[in-house]
C-alpha cells in the first residue's frame, strides 16, 4: 500500500525549503552572485573555447583562457566606451548647472504666481535643502568609491571562476552525473545540454537585444538633437537588460540629461521616442530574439525581478531570469516537479512552427554531443 504524504506536510517541506534557500542566498551572496555570473558566462564561452581545442589543438588551459579574455575584452570595451561618454558630460557640468539653476528659477516664479508662496520662503527651504544634499553628497562620494572598489573585486572573482569552470568542466560534468543513479544518467545529460543550449541563447538574444536598442535609441535622439544622443543611447541599450524597470530608470536619466542639455520640447519628443521604441522592443523585439528562447511568463518574471531585488539588490534583478530559466529546464524534467515547471511557464495555446521545432531539435542535438565530448 503506497502512502500519500498530506499536501500541508508537502506544503510545510516546501516552504522550509523556500526560507533556507533565501537564508543561504542572503548569506552567501559574496560567494554566489559572482559564482552563478561565472557559470553562465562558462556555458556562453563553452563553444567557443571547444571550438579552439578542436580546430588548433589547444590545450584546454590554454582555450579557457583565450576565451576569458575574449569576455574581458568585449566588457573592456562598453565600459570605455561608456566612460568616454561619462567624461564628456563631465566636462558640461557647468552649463548643466546652470540650465538647472534657471530651470529652479522658473520653477519658483511658477510656484509663486501659482501658489502664492514667498519668494523668501521658498529660497530658505531651497537653502535647507541644499545643505542637506551636501551633507548627503559627501556620504554618497564615500560610498561610491567603496562600491567601485567592491565591483572591481566582485568582476576579478567573476573572470576566475569562470576559467576554473572551464578547465574542469569535465570533472564538475562527471560529479553531476555521479551523484544519480546510472539509470538517471540520460536525463542529466539532457537537463545539462538544455542547461547550455537556453543560457547561450538567451545571453545571445539579450546582447542583440541590447545592440538593437542602442541603435534605435542613438537614432531616434540624434533625429530630435539631443546632446548626448549616442550616451543616452548606450544608457537606454544597458538598462533595458533589466525587464521592465530599467527601462523606467533609463526614461528618468534620459529627461534629467534632456533637461539640463535641451528644451522642454527636446523632453518631449525624448518621452515619446522611449515609449515608442519600447513598444517595438516589447512586441516584436523581445519576443523575436529572447523571448522564443525563454518561456517564462510575465508574472513569474516579475516575481522573479521582485524577490531579486529584495536578495541581492540589482545584482539580483540580472541574474533572476536566466537563473528561473535553468530551475524550470530542471522542473521540467524530473518527475515530481512537472508542475512547477508548468506554473513557471507560458501558456502556449498556439504551438511552435513544425520549422522552429527541428531547429531546436537540431541545435539541442549539437548541444548534446558538445556535452558528451566534454
Amino acid at each position: 500500500m503506497i502512502r500519500i504524504t498530506p499536501f500541508y506536510t508537502r506544503l510545510a517541506h516546501i516552504l522550509i525549503s523556500l526560507i533556507c534557500l533565501s537564508y543561504i542566498a542572503i548569506v552567501g551572496r559574496t560567494l554566489l552572485a559572482p559564482l552563478i555570473f561565472a557559470f553562465l558566462f562558462s556555458l556562453l564561452l563553452l563553444p567557443f573555447a571547444g571550438f579552439l581545442e578542436r580546430k588548433f589543438k589547444m590545450p584546454r588551459s590554454l582555450s579557457s583562457l583565450v576565451a576569458l579574455l575574449s569576455l574581458i575584452l568585449g566588457i573592456t570595451g562598453i565600459v570605455f566606451i561608456l566612460g568616454t561618454q561619462l567624461t564628456a558630460l563631465a566636462q558640461d557640468w557647468p552649463a548643466f548647472k546652470q540650465q538647472v539653476l534657471d530651470g529652479t528659477a522658473d520653477l519658483q516664479k511658477w510656484i509663486s504666481v501659482t501658489f502664492h508662496v514667498d519668494s523668501d520662503d521658498q529660497i530658505n527651504y531651497i537653502s535647507d535643502s541644499a545643505t542637506k544634499a551636501v551633507d548627503t553628497g559627501t556620504s554618497i562620494i564615500g560610498h561610491t568609491l567603496l562600491s567601485v572598489s567592491s565591483i572591481l573585486l566582485f568582476l576579478l572573482f567573476i573572470f576566475l571562476y569562470t576559467f576554473f569552470i572551464l578547465l574542469h568542466r569535465r570533472l564538475l560534468l562527471r560529479f553531476i552525473v555521479s551523484l544519480f543513479s546510472e539509470e538517471h544518467s540520460v536525463i542529466v545529460y539532457d537537463i545539462v545540454s538544455q542547461i547550455q543550449y537556453i543560457v547561450k541563447k538567451y545571453i545571445v538574444g539579450l546582447f542583440l537585444q541590447m545592440l538593437i536598442v542602442t541603435g534605435l535609441s542613438c537614432l531616434a535622439f540624434y533625429v530630435i538633437g539631443v546632446k548626448y544622443a549616442f550616451l543616452l543611447g548606450l544608457i537606454m541599450g544597458i538598462f533595458n537588460l533589466i525587464p521592465y524597470i530599467g527601462i523606467v530608470t533609463a526614461l528618468i536619466l534620459a529627461i534629467l540629461i534632456t533637461f539640463a542639455t535641451a528644451t522642454t520640447s527636446h523632453i518631449l519628443f525624448v518621452l515619446i521616442a522611449v515609449v515608442l521604441i519600447h513598444l517595438v522592443d516589447s512586441n516584436y523585439i523581445m519576443p523575436k530574439i529572447v523571448g522564443s528562447k525563454v518561456k517564462i511568463n510575465t508574472l513569474i518574471a516579475l516575481l522573479g525581478l521582485v524577490v531579486g531585488e529584495m536578495i541581492w539588490g540589482i545584482t539580483g534583478m540580472f541574474l533572476s531570469i536566466p537563473v528561473i530559466a535553468i530551475i524550470k529546464v530542471i522542473f521540467d524534467r524530473v518527475d515530481g516537479l512537472k508542475p512547477w515547471g508548468m506554473v513557471l511557464g507560458e501558456d502556449d495555446s498556439h504551438p511552435e512552427s513544425k520549422a522552429a521545432l527541428h531547429e531546436i531539435a537540431e541545435d539541442e542535438q549539437k548541444l548534446g554531443n558538445e556535452v558528451n565530448t566534454v
